[in-house]
Formats: C-alpha cells, sequence, structure tokens
C-alpha cells in the first residue's frame, strides 16, 4: 500500500523540529519494502550563512540524515510504532556513502530508502538522493531501536 505524508503527519514519527527536521513530505510508502521522500533546498536555510556564503552547497552529512530521517518513517510503519509509543531510531552507521554532484538552494532533493535488514532492534536500507533524475548521493544507513 503506498501513502503520502505532509509535514504536519511526519511530526508524530520523528522527533525532529526545525531547524533539524530535513523532510519535507513523503510521497510513496510501502510498509516492509521502501519509501520516497522530499526535501525542497532553500537559501532561506541557516546553514548557508556559513557553507558557504560565496557558494552555498547542502552539507553531505545533512543530506545523510535527511537519509536516515526518511528511512526512519519507513522503521516506523513497518513496526508500527511512533515516539509517542515510547520508542525511537537512532543514527546507526553509514557505509559506502558517495557524493555525486553538490545539492544547492533551489534543489528538491527527491530521496529513496529500501529496506535491506529487518532485525530485532536494527533495520539497515539502501538509500539514494536525487536533483532531477540525477543522482547526488547514495548511501546503505543503519537505525537502531531506542525504547524509553
Amino acid at each position: 500500500m503506498s501513502e503520502q505524508k505532509y509535514i504536519n503527519e511526519l511530526f508524530s514519527y520523528l522527533p525532529h523540529r526545525y531547524p533539524f527536521l530535513l523532510l519535507d513530505r513523503v510521497t510513496e510508502l510501502t510498509v516492509g519494502e521502501s519509501v520516497v521522500g522530499y526535501k525542497n533546498i532553500t537559501i532561506n536555510e541557516q546553514l548557508f550563512n556559513g557553507h558557504f556564503p560565496d557558494q552555498p552547497i547542502f552539507p553531505g552529512v545533512l543530506i545523510l540524515e535527511a537519509m536516515a530521517q526518511l528511512s526512519g518513517v519507513l522503521a516506523f510503519e513497518t513496526k508500527g510504532t511512533r515516539p509517542a509509543d515510547g520508542v525511537n531510531y537512532l543514527f546507526g552507521g553509514v557505509e559506502k556513502a558517495r557524493f555525486r554532484r553538490p545539492v544547492v538552494p533551489g534543489d528538491c532533493l527527491r530521496m529513496t530508502s529500501r529496506i535491506l535488514a529487518d532485525r530485532r532492534i536494527m533495520m539497515k536500507f539502501e538509500c539514494e538522493a536525487y536533483v532531477e533524475e540525477e543522482l547526488a548521493c547514495s548511501a546503505v544507513l543503519s537505525v537502531v531501536e531506542q525504547s524509553s
């Protein structure tokens, strides 16, 4: 089943808030399989004051974080939990990260995440981020469940 999730719905999945919520919308979600989401890159983001003032580039580490947040939404849906249940998913690791092109203000980052492994408290995802049809970043990310 595929479904869209807009920003207000994402608040129930992710504990992040501005300026660290790096996911604007989920357009496709198939429980136990994959998810597609978007991050709109705007010049209004404070990070561009320092990265870099004369040549603004969205930091690669934040692209990885955005893909991890998208993967977290898929993890919550797949496991049937939410932060309100006392469960959170923390970034567990990054493998095979590759950056292919800079991401700059005005770009719309389309991200995909597909489950590679689903263990009791750890999930691993194959992630990609595109600007239009051009691959900007790819990585294998893992998240680890934390219960309070």
